[in-house]
C-alpha cells in the first residue's frame, strides 16, 4: 500500500520541484528587488504623467477623451500659420541659450574660486549661494520688483542720494532675462564646481612646471577635464530655463509670452487641455532630444569617478 502511495506522489513532487525550479530561474536578482521602490516611484511620478499628457495631446479638441479618441486636430492647430504659438517657443528656447551663456561666463570664475581660491571659506560662500534656495521662488522675484519699482528700494535710494532716479526697468525682456539668470545660477554654479573639482591639480602644476602660460594650461587642460561638469549645469539650466514662467510673470510683466505659459492658459483659462497636452509634449520632445544629445556625449564613467 505504501508503495502505490509512493508511486501516486511522485509525479506531484517531480511538478513541484519543476515549479520551484522555475520560480528560481525567473526570480529577480538582489540588485533589481533593491531598486524596485525607485523603478514604482518613477512609473508613478514620471512615466504615468507623460503618458497621460501624451494620451490627451491626441485628443478631440476641448474634452476629456484621452485614451479614447485619437486626432492630429490639437497639432494642425499649433502649425496653423495663423498661431502664433511659436513665437512664445522661441521667446523660451531664446531666453534658454542665452541664460546658459551668461551663466557660463558668470559662474565659471566663482566656480574656479571655490576650487581653488576661497580655501576654508569655500563652504561659507557656497551656503550663500544655496541658502536663497530655502526661500521661494516667487518671494524672491517679488522682492526685486520691490528693489526695481519706481520708489522703490533702489530709486529711493539714489533719490535720497541726490544721485538722481533710476530709468525703469521692470516689466520688460531684459527684466525676465535677469530673473532668469538670478534664479537659475546655482544650477550652473554647482555641476561647474564638481567638475573644476575634477582636475588633477598635479596635471596643472606639470603644465606650469614645462613652461605652459596660463592660458594654454585653461584651454588645454582644466577647460577639457572640467567640461563634462559644465555640459552638465549647461543642459540643466536650459532644462529649467525653457520652462521658466514666473520670470516672465513677475519681473517680466508679460511684456512676452513665454511657452509655459500658453501651455498654463490651455489648462486653465481655456479650458482646452489637448491643447496645452500638445504644446507640453512638443516641448518635451525637444528639450529630451537636446538632452540625449549632449548626454550621448558625456563620458559618464569620467563623471562618476569610476576607472
Amino acid at each position: 500500500m505504501s508503495v502505490a502511495m509512493d508511486s501516486a506522489a511522485r509525479p506531484a513532487i517531480a511538478e513541484a520541484r519543476e515549479e520551484g525550479a522555475s520560480f528560481r530561474r525567473f526570480r529577480l536578482g538582489a540588485g533589481p528587488r533593491a531598486a524596485l521602490p525607485v523603478l514604482v516611484l518613477l512609473a508613478l511620478g514620471f512615466l504615468a504623467p507623460l503618458v497621460t499628457v501624451a494620451a490627451y495631446a491626441f485628443a478631440t479638441p476641448r474634452s476629456y477623451d484621452a485614451f479614447r479618441s485619437f486626432t492630429l486636430a490639437n497639432f494642425r492647430a499649433i502649425v496653423d500659420p495663423a498661431n502664433t504659438v511659436w513665437t512664445s517657443f522661441a521667446w523660451s528656447l531664446g531666453f534658454a541659450a542665452v541664460t546658459v551663456a551668461i551663466l557660463a561666463i558668470v559662474a565659471y570664475p566663482i566656480a574656479h574660486g571655490l576650487t581653488c581660491v576661497f580655501g576654508r571659506a569655500a563652504g561659507f560662500v557656497s551656503v550663500l549661494f544655496v541658502f536663497p534656495l530655502f526661500v521661494s521662488e516667487n518671494v524672491r522675484l517679488f522682492g526685486w520688483v520691490l528693489f526695481f519699482i519706481k520708489n522703490g528700494v533702489l530709486d529711493g535710494t539714489l533719490s535720497w542720494l541726490g544721485l538722481g532716479t533710476v530709468p525703469e526697468v521692470l516689466f520688460k525682456p531684459g527684466a525676465t532675462l535677469f530673473g532668469m539668470v538670478y534664479v537659475y545660477l546655482p544650477f550652473m554654479l554647482f555641476p561647474m564646481t564638481l567638475g573644476l573639482a575634477m582636475v588633477p591639480r598635479d596635471l596643472v602644476d606639470a603644465a606650469r612646471d614645462l613652461g605652459a602660460s596660463r592660458l594654454m594650461i585653461w584651454r588645454e587642460v582644466e577647460l577639457p577635464l572640467a567640461m563634462p561638469g559644465i555640459l552638465i549645469g549647461m543642459l540643466l539650466t536650459f532644462v529649467l530655463s525653457a520652462g521658466a514662467v514666473a520670470e516672465s510673470k513677475v519681473l517680466g510683466g508679460q511684456s512676452v509670452i513665454t511657452i509655459a505659459q500658453d501651455i498654463e492658459v490651455a489648462f486653465t483659462y481655456a479650458q482646452n487641455w489637448p491643447l496645452g497636452a500638445a504644446l507640453a509634449l512638443i516641448l518635451v520632445v525637444l528639450v529630451s532630444g537636446l538632452s540625449l544629445f549632449v548626454m550621448g556625449r558625456l563620458d559618464l564613467d569620467t563623471i562618476l569617478g569610476r576607472r
